[in-house]
C-alpha cells in the first residue's frame, strides 16, 4: 500500500466520524493553545519589565534599604530602612569625579484631587537631578529646580494620565492641586513613557518628606557616567555605604542585576505554567490511543480484509498510526490558531509575541504525541490474526 493511499484512507476513516474526531483531538487543542498562549504571555510581561527599565534611564544603580533575619528561617526577614539624606550627601562627597549625579527616590500612592475630580497616582519624591536622569520630556511647563528642592517648594509635574484625568484639555500648568492634604502648584507636564509612568507625579522629595511625614529614603539612585565600568562603581557605592551602615542594612544593584533577577523568575515561571498546561497533551495523547483501540476494534472485519487481499501487517499498522498522528497534528493546529488569536488579543495590553520556538514546539509536542500514543493501537491492528478477524462480528 503507497503512502499516499494510506493517508487517503485515514483522512477518509477520520472524516466517517467528526464528532468523534473532534472529541478526541479536544484534549490537545487545549493543551496546545494553553503552551503557546503562556509562552507569548510570558514573553509579552518580559518585553513590558524591558519597556520599563529602558523608559528609567541608563547606567543607573540603586541602593535599597536592607534584609535582616532572625535563625535561618526566610520568613522571619524584615527590612531595615536606614537610608537617608546624609548618605546621598556621603555618595557624592566620596564619589563625586566617579559619578554623574545622585537623586532620592520616594514612592507613595496617593489620591489628587482637582476641585471635585480625584486620580489615584503614583506619587514619586526625586532630586532636582531626577528629571535629567530619568530622561522626563516635558511637553507642558519645567522641571523642578535645585532651588525648589532646597526650599521644600509644594510644586508637581504630573504625568499624561494624571493631566487628562485631572484638567481633560484644560491647561495643567499654573492649577493648584491637593496632594495628601497640601497644596501643590502645576509647574509641569511630562511626555508620556509608557504604563505606569505616565500614572506619576512628580514633587521634590524634601517637600514630599514633609507632606507624607518621611524621613528615610526608598531608595538612592545614583548615575554612573558613560563608559563606566559598573561593577566597580558597586564596589565602590558598597564601600562608601559601609562607612555609616552595616552590610545587611543596605544593597547595591545595577539595572541588568534587577532586570535580569525579574526576567530569570519569570522565565522560570512561564516553563512552570507551560509544564502544568502539558498535562493536557498527556491527557489528548491517551484520548487519542482510547479512541484508536476502539477504532481497531471496530474495523477488525475490515483489517481482516484488507490482509486476506494482501496488505501486509506493517500497512495496516502504518494506517492506525498515521490516523493517530493526524488527529493530534489537527488538534496541534487549531490550538496554535486559537494559541495567535489569544495573543493578537493581548497585544492591546502587553508586547506579546509567538516566538518561532513556541510554534516549533507545539507542532513537535503535536506529532510526538501522535506517534507515542498512536502505536499501541497501530501495532495491536497489525497483530490481528486474518482468520480470526474475518470470523469477528
Amino acid at each position: 500500500m503507497l503512502i499516499a493511499e494510506i493517508f487517503n484512507t485515514s483522512i477518509k476513516a477520520l472524516n466517517a466520524n467528526k464528532i468523534r474526531s473532534f472529541l478526541t483531538i479536544l484534549g490537545i487543542i487545549i493543551g496546545v493553545f494553553a503552551v503557546v498562549t503562556l509562552i507569548s504571555l510570558g514573553k509579552g510581561v518580559q518585553n513590558y519589565i524591558s519597556d520599563q527599565f529602558d523608559a528609567l534611564g541608563s547606567n543607573l544603580l540603586f541602593v535599597s534599604p536592607g534584609t535582616a533575619a532572625f535563625g535561618n528561617d526566610p520568613a522571619e526577614a524584615f527590612t531595615i530602612n536606614r537610608l537617608e539624606r546624609k548618605h546621598i550627601e556621603l555618595l557624592e562627597r566620596n564619589l563625586g569625579s566617579e559619578i554623574d549625579s545622585t537623586s532620592a527616590y520616594y514612592v507613595a500612592s496617593e489620591y489628587a484631587k482637582y476641585k471635585t475630580k480625584t486620580y489615584l497616582a503614583d506619587v514619586t519624591g526625586l532630586s532636582a537631578t531626577g528629571g535629567k536622569m530619568f530622561n522626563y520630556e516635558m511637553v507642558e511647563g519645567r522641571y523642578f529646580t535645585k532651588a525648589e528642592e532646597n526650599n521644600d517648594t509644594k510644586v508637581v509635574v504630573l504625568g499624561p494620565n494624571v493631566s487628562k484625568e485631572l484638567f481633560s484639555s484644560q491647561t495643567a500648568v499654573g492649577q493648584r492641586i491637593d496632594v495628601s492634604g497640601d497644596n501643590y502648584e502645576v509647574i509641569g507636564v511630562f511626555k508620556s513613557k509608557g504604563s505606569n509612568f505616565d500614572d506619576q507625579i512628580i514633587i521634590p522629595f524634601t517637600a514630599m518628606e514633609k507632606t507624607f511625614g518621611l524621613s528615610n529614603l526608598s531608595s538612592i539612585v545614583v548615575k554612573a557616567k558613560q563608559d563606566s565600568d559598573i561593577d566597580f562603581l558597586i564596589r565602590q557605592v558598597e564601600l562608601v555605604m559601609l562607612q555609616d551602615l552595616k552590610s545587611d542594612e543596605f544593597n547595591v544593584l545595577s539595572q541588568s542585576d534587577i532586570l535580569g533577577s525579574i526576567q530569570s523568575i519569570l522565565g522560570m515561571l512561564t516553563i512552570a505554567l507551560s509544564a502544568i498546561a502539558g498535562i493536557s497533551l498527556l491527557v489528548g495523547g491517551i484520548g487519542i490511543m482510547n479512541i484508536m483501540l476502539v477504532s481497531v476494534t471496530e474495523r477488525i472485519r475490515e483489517i481482516g480484509l484488507r490482509k486476506a487481499v494482501g496488505a501486509s501487517p506493517f500497512n495496516i499498522g502504518l494506517q492506525f498510526l498515521t490516523e493517530s498522528v493526524l488527529l493530534s497534528v489537527l488538534g496541534g493546529l487549531i490550538g496554535l490558531v486559537l494559541g495567535m488569536l489569544a495573543t493578537a488579543g493581548a497585544q492591546q495590553f502587553i508586547r506579546a509575541e509567538i516566538t518561532g520556538s513556541a510554534v516549533l514546539l507545539s507542532f513537535i509536542f503535536s506529532v510526538v504525541v501522535g506517534v507515542i500514543f498512536g502505536t499501541y493501537p497501530a501495532v495491536n491492528a497489525a497483530k490481528k490474526d486474518p482468520i480470526e478477524a474475518l470470523r469477528h462480528e
